[in-house]
């Protein structure tokens, strides 16, 4: 009996190696939403790291968050860095690239609670009246992460925090 037992733990694992393995090595989440704004209006609250805290999903994890800005007010070479709770965990985050008043690249590193560095993307392109605003994150994805793939999808566990952070910046935005 523990001869079975044993076995179909070992297959189990293995089975789960093989699909990890099937994995992509990198992943994009990406969601978009039409803003009734020019570009030039939603820009400033993306680039400037102190107006996060009125449209992005992640300031409201935990009330007591510790936030550090440093390097530029705004755009290029602005850093925020965070520690919070369990949820919230602890990070930084540099605006490495801009393309004003269409394009805000960020260095994304996540300390804990795991490490991983990500790229997130901002990108504003005017459509008539409307802008649409598209909030994506790109990054790699180690053996590990393809493990907790098998079981979790991170395009559905972070993309409705893409979609409630981009409809507070239309509702920021709008009003």
């Amino acid at each position: 009996m523990l001869k079975i037992t044993g076995s179909i733990i070992v297959a189990i694992i293995v089975v789960i190696l093989i699909l990890a393995a099937t994995k992509p090595d990198n992943f994009v989440i990406q969601r978009s939403l039409a803003i009734k704004a020019p570009p030039e209006k939603i820009y400033p609250l993306i680039a400037d790291f102190h107006h996060w805290t009125a449209w992005s999903p992640y300031e409201k994890l935990d009330p007591s968050l510790q936030r550090t800005f440093s390097g530029a007010e705004s755009g290029r070479g602005a850093i925020y860095e965070w520690s919070g709770n369990k949820k919230a965990g602890k990070g930084r985050m540099e605006i490495i690239e801009t393309k004003e008043p269409n394009d805000i690249v960020i260095q994304l590193d996540f300390i804990e609670p795991f490490a991983a560095h990500n790229t997130a993307e901002f990108t504003l392109t005017p459509n008539g009246d409307s802008t649409t605003a598209t909030w994506a994150m790109r990054g790699t994805s180690p053996f590990i992460a393809k493990i907790m793939q098998v079981f979790f999808n991170m395009d559905k566990m972070i993309g409705p925090d893409f979609e409630t952070g981009l409809a507070n910046l239309k509702a920021a935005t709008e009003q």
